[in-house]
């Protein structure tokens, strides 16, 4: 089973890296931060990429 990623947006600053990189996963919501509408629309390792690039360091993996 795939491992979901979240984006704890009380962190996110909207810097919308995460979204230009990979708006198969993420989009930005009506407050301008980012969230994820589907985690299975890339491959672990891209979304690992976007996790470790971010510079808020917002987005996780669900436990």
């Amino acid at each position: 089973m795939a491992r979901e990623v979240y984006v704890d947006e009380s962190e996110c600053t909207g810097c919308e890296l995460c979204v230009d990189t990979l708006p198969e996963v993420f989009e930005m919501n009506s407050d301008g931060v980012s969230h994820v509408h589907d985690s299975r629309g890339a491959s672990e390792s891209k979304i690992q990429e976007v996790i470790d690039s971010c510079p808020a360091e917002c987005i996780h993996w669900k436990e």
